[in-house]
């Protein structure tokens, strides 16, 4: 009876210690994709490519979608899109915000969705933006790190705020 009685509370405590490790590594790549979305961010807002290079896998086939228009592969993104708004814009904001992080089992595969503001101002033309919608990115874990295979962005001007007046 004892045996049994230690044989039990040893599972118990074994399946205890791997939920809580799975638990562990699920905080810590959700961190990790959540600071990749943080470079991203700094990239568009300062048209610095170098996070885009480091975290986005380059592979033939990559799409990279933003409201309604398509960038085919990093570099397309990269140099007609990332680095040339900077010197296009007289500012440029995002911001994520209700970042969801979901893991196929394994972890070796992630999708993110969150809310997106985007606002900025159009040099040349004196164009200004204030636009909501989501964002969505795909995530491949290769070699123990996290790499955006692919990402779509989908927003709209911001609707006026409705008045209480009758």
């Amino acid at each position: 009876m004892i045996r049994t009685i230690l044989v039990a509370f040893l599972i118990v405590i074994s399946l205890t210690t791997h939920a809580h490790d799975d638990k562990k590594k699920n905080e810590i790549d959700k961190q990790a994709i959540v600071n990749i979305i943080a470079g991203i961010k700094f990239g568009w807002e300062n048209g610095d490519g170098k996070p885009f290079r480091k975290n986005f896998l380059d592979f033939e086939g990559a799409r990279y979608i933003e409201s309604g228009g398509q960038n085919a592969g990093l570099d397309s993104l990269v140099n007609h899109h990332v680095e040339p708004e900077k010197d296009a814009m007289e500012y440029l904001t995002i911001d994520y915000e209700n970042i969801e992080v979901n893991f196929e089992e394994g972890r070796k595969f992630a999708w993110v969705i969150a809310d997106s503001a985007v606002a900025g101002k159009v040099k040349k033309s004196g164009y200004a933006f204030d636009k909501t919608g989501y964002q969505t990115f795909l995530f491949r874990k290769i070699n123990d790190h996290w790499k955006v295979v692919h990402t779509h962005s989908s927003t709209r001007n911001k609707r006026p705020e409705k008045s209480n007046k009758h």
